[in-house]
């Protein structure tokens, strides 16, 4: 009887163990996600804002990198400005305003990490696959976007698609939002599909 009990406890001690291992590992997986969230989002736009500086004064026209409106002219910050890589070039000849209102398509994505290796998405106009005959835009007024969103609508044109990379000081900042940690360089495909006049 005295070794029943034993052996019983001597597997509840061992299950014990392991369930705190288990918890253990993921916590320390889910930490890891986002370790060091910060400098390595920093570190990626930095990367992502040299190589289109470059491709953009060799004159290569798929790159562009576009000062944030609301930063003063002639900052050096690159934490100023947004990066856009050119996708698809659109046939409009009109930008929107600041008060303007747009249709657009979007989907927005974090940088990649340990689990998301093409960036965990945290939102999107569209499901499935990028099809303009079957998607429907969402609709906006482009002041009531962050910084670095809005700057990317009022240097489209209908039609254009972007790929838009903004660093966290022209997004959500240092401030967590909902799936979106603090600190964190946005990234959205970008569609501008209409545009008028809010008045209208």
């Amino acid at each position: 009887w005295y070794m029943h009990i034993m052996n019983k406890m001597i597997y509840f001690i061992l299950f014990a163990v392991a369930l705190v291992f288990t918890s253990c590992s993921e916590t320390s997986g889910e930490q890891d996600e986002f370790a060091n969230w910060k400098e390595r989002n920093d570190a990626y736009f930095t990367s992502i804002y040299t190589k289109a500086k470059q491709a953009a004064d060799n004159g290569d026209s798929q790159w562009k990198v576009i000062r944030s409106y609301s930063k003063k002219d002639g900052s050096i910050d690159c934490n100023d400005y947004i990066v856009v890589e050119v996708l698809a070039k659109g046939a409009g000849d009109v930008c929107p305003l600041y008060t303007d209102s747009v249709k657009m398509h979007y989907s927005g994505s974090l940088i990649p990490s340990v689990t998301y290796t093409e960036g965990l998405k945290f939102d999107a106009s569209w499901t499935g696959d990028y099809n303009l005959l079957t998607m429907q835009p969402a609709k906006g007024v482009v002041s009531n976007f962050v910084d670095g969103f809005a700057t990317a609508l009022m240097h489209m044109k209908t039609g254009d698609r972007w790929r838009v990379y903004m660093p966290y000081t022209l997004g959500y900042g240092k401030s967590e939002r909902d799936n979106i940690p603090a600190y964190s360089t946005l990234i959205f495909d970008l569609t501008l599909a209409d545009v008028w006049q809010a008045r209208r």
